[in-house]
């Protein structure tokens, strides 16, 4: 699987609950969320880019070919999983895996477990999932996308669809359960209190 997939790290949000800019340049604490996320993310992919609207030129450290959103309006990670779509068709990659940008510390075996889920249920389109109180709680923007279904993902954007899972599930999406212990793998950085947690967690990760 990982030869015929494009990774892709979504970073086209505003971040308002942060005051504003990229969430995935802060500081874990010697390293950004951004460049934890790419490390767990290339070894998963044939390639990996970086789906971010405004200057690219504010990635460059990471060595990422950075893609905006094809489509008008900041319509959130869906244009972002399009915008990997077309960007994969271009390259000849049938599948395009993704991930979010303040989420560093996703698992390495993303891609694998997705393609499972989906091979096992005869499903298009997969998204990781935790176990929370007995439910399946799904991740909707870790993915992974047929870049034959750009067309159709186009089609909702334009009809106002904008949420990840919503798409999804009108294809029938299978999940992938991850563990939730010793941490949760999707926990994702949304206001200060978050970033306190992960530095935390990152010291810890980087001493085992």
């Amino acid at each position: 699987m990982r030869e015929k997939t494009l990774g892709v790290i979504l970073a086209g949000g505003l971040a308002r609950r942060m005051g504003g800019g990229d969430k995935g340049r802060l500081d874990l604490g010697g390293r950004t969320p951004l460049a934890e996320l790419t490390a767990r993310m290339k070894p998963q992919c044939a390639a990996l880019i970086l789906n971010a609207n405004g200057d690219p030129a504010r990635f460059e450290d990471l060595g990422l070919e950075v893609v905006p959103d094809g489509v008008p309006g900041f319509l959130g990670p869906l244009a972002g999983i399009l915008a990997g779509m077309d960007h994969a068709a271009a390259l000849g990659l049938p599948f395009v895996l993704t991930a979010a940008s303040d989420t560093p510390f996703p698992p390495r075996d993303l891609g694998e477990k997705l393609a499972e889920a989906a091979a096992r249920e005869g499903r298009p389109v997969a998204m990781a999932a935790t176990r929370m109180e007995g439910r399946l709680m799904p991740h909707p923007t870790f993915g992974l996308w047929p870049a034959a279904l750009r067309a159709d993902l186009r089609a909702a954007l334009g009809a106002g669809v904008t949420r990840v899972r919503s798409w999804a599930e009108g294809h029938g999406a299978a999940l992938a359960e991850f563990p939730a212990e010793p941490f949760d793998p999707f926990f994702n950085i949304n206001h200060p209190d978050d970033l306190a947690q992960a530095r935390r967690l990152w010291q810890k990760l980087r001493l085992e």
